[in-house]
């Protein structure tokens, strides 16, 4: 108890000193913290893919286009459930600045394949029966202020043109990983368009979404199916949601390493600086250590008191940068919507800031420690004065 009411006396002594040490471990962990986040949400497609969905796409590349015809003979294929099909569209909204993610789609197929898109039951079949129609996800409606019934006029870039469609639904994600940031319309559309100005690029799809009974099968229908159009034209490569979602995260792999190792430094760099004022704070405080030493005190004592202090300091910093997480991923949920469809703090990510802290406290507490134990009384009263 006595040691625990020194060290708390000292923590302070030099406030400035203490306070930015303090502030500089807790913007360290909050920045760790954040860079995780970031790194675990570029995965999160891939983790929260359905284990009963395939998709289908050209075995060359996904810019390449497969045949429609191709269809009715992936659904008669055994353990296939539901067959839908699509196309990246890549048109913006009035500036290319107004940047998202559409696709031309076959809409019934695809609103049973997804069922986490949730629209109320008139929207859903405003939206079937209209082919000019579009849905799109809740944050961006909102983004854009759009409400069910406006025009929306989009500018192509794959497909020249100015598209407009009407907007017959709102969808809300059933979870909150579920992206709200996608306008969906119907591919009908794009290709009765495609049938009258570019006639070569009609009656044909981007990939086509398979559903299977269980994800058992998974494997076997895709064999099935890529064996169905081996040596055409057209050859397919069918793999399940996860790693259609992975072939994109790899594309971009060497960046989250590159984000995971400046998480690591930052923690690394924060190390070496509290070492440095723990250091320090040892080295003013030499006399009081041998004066102790005089008093009857081990050093066993002194490590306490040093090494306390360190952790303390850290563990201080650790709390502050994890209060300072929430009101951080809350502001970037909201200001950059566009970018992240959620930006979520894990529990995990929370431990292992405090833990990155303590281990600053611990790291930082070694050198100093060490020096403050073992200090010879003699030495140590010579800096008196």
């Amino acid at each position: 108890m006595f040691l625990l009411k020194y060290i708390l006396r000292n923590l302070f002594r030099h406030r400035l000193r203490s306070v930015l040490t303090v502030v500089g471990i807790a913007v360290a962990v909050l920045a760790f913290g954040l860079l995780r986040t970031l790194v675990g949400l570029w995965y999160s497609g891939a983790e929260h893919a359905s284990d009963t969905r395939l998709v289908t796409r050209n075995s060359i590349s996904l810019v390449f286009p497969l045949p429609i015809s191709y269809l009715e003979r992936i659904r008669g294929v055994p353990g296939v459930t539901t067959v839908s099909y699509g196309s990246w569209f890549g048109a913006y909204y009035k500036e290319p600045k107004n940047f998202f993610a559409n696709y031309a789609i076959e809409p019934k197929g695809y609103m049973e394949l997804y069922p986490e898109f949730t629209l109320s039951p008139q929207e859903k079949n405003d939206f079937l029966l209209d082919r000019k129609g579009c849905i799109v996800g809740q944050r961006l409606a909102k983004t854009y202020g759009w409400k069910v019934g406006d025009l929306i006029t989009l500018k192509g870039t794959i497909y020249p043109g100015q598209w407009e469609f009407v907007l017959r639904g709102i969808y809300h994600g059933r979870e909150k990983a579920t992206e709200e940031r996608i306008l969906l319309f119907h591919w009908d559309y794009l290709n009765e368009a495609m049938r009258q100005t570019v006639p070569r690029r009609a009656d044909q799809v981007g990939y086509f979404i398979v559903g299977v009974k269980k994800p058992e099968l998974a494997s076997e229908v895709a064999l099935a199916i890529d064996s169905l159009f081996k040596n055409s034209l057209a050859e397919t490569l069918t793999e399940t949601e996860k790693a259609f979602h992975m072939g994109f995260v790899s594309m971009t792999e060497a960046i989250m390493i590159a984000i995971q190792i400046v998480s690591y430094m930052v923690i690394a760099i924060i190390m070496v600086v509290a070492a440095n004022t723990m250091a320090m704070t040892a080295r003013e405080r030499i006399g009081e250590y041998a004066t102790l030493k005089t008093l009857g005190f081990k050093g066993w004592h002194l490590a306490g008191l040093i090494f306390g202090e360190s952790v303390i300091i850290s563990f201080l910093g650790g709390l502050l940068g994890v209060a300072a997480t929430f009101p951080a991923a809350s502001w970037i949920e909201t200001e950059l919507a566009q970018f992240f469809p959620y930006f979520s703090v894990s529990g995990e990510t929370l431990l292992l800031e405090l833990l990155a802290a303590l281990s600053v406290g611990v790291v930082s507490g070694i050198f100093p420690t060490w020096r403050g134990a073992t200090i010879r009384i003699a030495d140590g009263l010579k800096r008196i004065g």
